[in-house]
């Protein structure tokens, strides 16, 4: 018997579906949790991560996950930027989430084009695709990022754009929905601090700070994965999905991870394009935002996509930043804990993901 829900009987296209959080979603996508679908692509430019992710269910000792992973889940080697080879994966689907993504601060600071091409160019082939060729296509999650309130990089101002971007969607394809979320520091996940602090105190070395004053959100990858489904489930087109989340300082961080051993973290000096704090909600956004499901929403700022939906709820009206409501060390060390992220808790494999 097919389990009912949102995503009962769906064909869904996961772009970037071989990172850190497409990984998850994938996961998560076979727990049937929102309902048994039709089929899951992920489709990706890099074969050997898609080859990997096979191998890891083949291996795996859970049966019951493998047989829906093999029987659900089919690869498409293609990149958002190349309308090409996104097309046909999107004309074939209901439900696009798109976590491709150039991400990486520096990275985007010194090949900015590259960013544009990814993050811009990516979500307007997307929605080109539905909007020149009639797709059946009902719902599309854009993956944004603290950094596109109050952008001050290139990945931020991208990602701000591609926010504007899947908006438009909401003109040109009318019958689709478009829905984003927005957060930021993700635990444990590629190229992240959690990552790399366990990697210099393993190689017994001082942990670097960039600025002693700096915080940051703190989401796990399911807890992203909630994000996702909370917008599927009750988001209305143009609508901007935000977690309530916990933050730390990144000095409590270190401390709390370091522990009795023999090391201290040091301070260096900021990255190209870094923030001091993370703002998932801007002063501004904030007049509009209000809190449905347990997460905070901001509705379009068009009046043409609002309609007549505008919340008969509360607004927000503030910012909402990292700097504010910091946990403990001991609250960060139970968050840590019960995520299996204290350094005796993990292994790792395959690009330094955290295997849990």
């Amino acid at each position: 018997m097919s389990i009912k829900g949102p995503l009962a009987g769906k064909n869904i296209l996961v772009t970037g579906g071989t990172g850190s959080l497409g990984k998850t979603l994938i996961r998560r996508l076979l727990s049937y949790e929102m309902g048994e679908p039709e089929s899951i692509t992920v489709f990706s430019r890099d074969e050997g991560k898609q080859h990997q992710m096979m191998v890891n269910y083949q291996t795996s000792n859970d049966e019951a996950l493998k047989e829906k992973f093999f029987a659900k889940v089919k690869f498409r080697i293609g990149d958002v930027r190349d309308v090409a080879s996104l097309m046909p994966a999107v004309m074939q689907s209901q439900v696009i989430i798109n976590t491709a993504a150039l991400k990486q601060v520096p990275s985007c600071e010194y090949f900015p084009a590259e960013a544009v091409k990814t993050n811009i160019l990516g979500a307007m082939n997307i929605v080109g695709c539905i909007s020149d060729h009639n797709t059946s296509v009902e719902t599309v999650v854009c993956i944004s990022t603290d950094k596109a309130a109050k952008p001050v990089n290139v990945m931020g101002m991208t990602k701000a754009v591609q926010e504007r971007v899947f908006l438009q969607g909401s003109f040109l394809c009318p019958k689709t929905r478009f829905v984003a979320v927005r957060y930021g520091n993700v635990l444990a996940s590629r190229g992240s601090v959690i990552p790399l602090f366990h990697e210099l105190i393993n190689a017994g070395k001082d942990l670097t700070i960039t600025d002693a004053r700096m915080t940051r959100f703190l989401l796990s990858l399911d807890d992203s994965v909630n994000l996702i489904f909370g917008a599927i489930n009750s988001g209305k087109t143009g609508d901007l999905y935000i977690p309530k989340v916990p933050a730390a300082r990144m000095t409590d961080l270190a401390e709390v991870l370091i522990g009795e051993r023999d090391i201290k973290w040091v301070e260096t000096e900021i990255r190209p394009g870094e923030k001091l704090h993370e703002i998932l909600i801007s002063e501004d956004e904030g007049r509009r935002a209000f809190v449905r499901d347990g997460f905070y929403v901001i509705p379009s700022s068009l009046p043409e996509i609002v309609g007549d939906n505008t919340p008969d709820a509360e607004p927000l009206n503030m910012e909402y930043s990292s700097s504010t409501d910091i946990m403990s060390k001991d609250q960060l060390h139970a968050l840590l804990e019960k995520n299996g992220l204290l350094l005796e808790s993990v292994d790792y494999k395959n690009d330094d993901e955290l295997i849990r």
